[in-house]
């Protein structure tokens, strides 16, 4: 039976994507650094696996890994890295910490999860990893400069880790939607302009439906949203000026 591990589990994108494929028969692993939500999202799951997590720990997230996979014959049909966070402003009212904090999240967690994962992914016929991406790793989008570049390096790293594992027959891809109506958006105190624009039209069960389309037939990017397909390969034949321009007044104060 193919099995899901996924971080960021407890809420949003996370949570909608376990129902999903809890749903569809499959064995569902979810880890979150809020243990009482993620419990209470696994005793609805029929008493899905669970562990508190934060993906930011190396020595826990090995642990996890390991917990999971040992049920599983030391296989991992995909790894889903959901965990991330968010903040809106201006680069210099938010604090260094933060901005540190979110490319800690974002990215080595992101890195560490998929690192520890390798060896139960390689034992595993039709292994993937499927990265939690964004429209802002397409653009870089002012008001949100360090999740922009987190998710500018999270498409990065899956382009690169698709072609490099490729002899392992492990895929890796990510999704790259606009703004999610989740928990981290609706929790934000300030609106990027960008936000005003655009509109929030996705849902996090939206976006679990796409990883579901993931799992079935792999693609390195999947943009997410009729609208941002558009913005997505028009960017593939314009000159980055034009894209620039259009990401400007988009975010235009």
């Amino acid at each position: 039976m193919d099995n899901i591990l996924i971080t960021g589990a407890a809420s949003g994108i996370g949570a909608a994507t376990a129902r999903l494929f809890h749903a569809r028969g499959w064995k569902v692993g979810l880890l979150d650094v809020n243990h009482s939500a993620l419990a209470s999202l696994a005793a609805e799951l029929n008493g899905a696996w669970h562990a508190p997590l934060d993906v930011t720990d190396a020595a826990a997230v090995q642990q996890a890994l390991a917990d999971f996979c040992a049920q599983h014959q030391g296989q991992l049909r995909l790894l889903f890295n959901c965990a991330g966070v968010l903040r809106f402003g201006h680069f210099e009212a938010i604090s260094l910490d933060e901005h540190l904090r979110i490319l800690d999240i974002n990215v080595r967690g992101l890195l560490q999860m998929t690192h520890a994962a390798f060896p139960y992914l390689k034992a595993t016929p039709s292994a993937q990893v499927i990265n939690m991406s964004s429209a802002s790793g397409l653009y870089g989008t002012p008001h949100m400069v360090s999740y922009s570049a987190s998710k500018f390096a999270v498409r990065g790293l899956t382009e690169a880790l698709d072609l490099e594992w490729r002899r392992h027959g492990i895929r890796v891809g990510d999704l790259m939607p606009p703004f999610v109506r989740t928990p981290m958006v609706d929790s934000q105190q300030f609106e990027p302009p960008t936000l005003r624009r655009m509109g929030v039209n996705l849902q996090a069960e939206d976006i679990a439906a796409a990883v579901w389309q993931q799992a079935q037939g792999a693609a390195v990017h999947r943009p997410v949203s009729g609208s941002f397909r558009l913005m997505y390969a028009f960017a593939q034949v314009t000159p980055a000026w034009l894209n620039r321009l259009t990401m400007g007044w988009l975010s235009r104060e």
